[in-house]
């Protein structure tokens, strides 16, 4: 089964990317857009996992707090444009504590350098000039485990497994 480890975006950050996608797609900007439901942030992309128990048993090791998580902007790798994220200690943090988990389990995942963004569209063909995004926040209260399949043509992400952030109050109670 093929496997991310991502924050999910709230249905506000949802909202707001929709509107610069709808004012790219106005503007005329081909290429395949990325549905509103599959929006998200990767911390570790996994690739095909024929089995889930490690990568959890893994996951319940990492310790992160929640967090703010702010967009800043678009760029773009290549062809691919992208809603970038402002950078912070705590997401790094997170994002270290993931991907060490994973390395002291043994499990393989993309080692690419970490660049916070959110997918927009893939194979952009046109003009992005004069769109932005609207500078919207949430808060990271947890971190999940996706599996991707393709069903009926169209690309499917699904949560199978998470974990939540905790306090300094959770950590002093349990």
């Amino acid at each position: 089964m093929r496997l991310f480890i991502a924050i999910q975006l709230s249905d506000e950050m949802k909202s707001s990317l929709n509107g610069t996608v709808h004012a790219l797609r106005k503007a005329g900007v081909r290429g395949s857009y990325v549905p509103e439901q599959n929006l998200h942030l990767t911390l570790a992309f996994l690739g095909e996992v024929p089995d889930t128990a490690a990568v959890r048993e893994a996951l319940r090791t990492v310790k992160f707090r929640p967090f703010r998580l702010s967009m800043e902007g678009l760029g773009n790798f290549g062809n691919l444009l992208w809603a970038g994220l402002k950078g912070s200690r705590e997401l790094d943090a997170a994002v270290q504590s993931v991907r060490g988990a994973l390395e002291e389990a043994g499990i393989a995942y993309d080692r690419k350098k970490f660049t916070p963004h959110i997918t927009l569209i893939r194979r952009m063909q046109g003009s992005r000039d004069g769109a932005d995004v609207t500078k919207t926040s949430m808060t990271v209260r947890e971190i999940s485990l996706m599996k991707s399949e393709v069903k009926e043509g169209k690309r499917i992400y699904t949560e199978i497994f998470s974990i939540k952030g905790r306090t300094d109050k959770d950590e002093t109670e349990g």
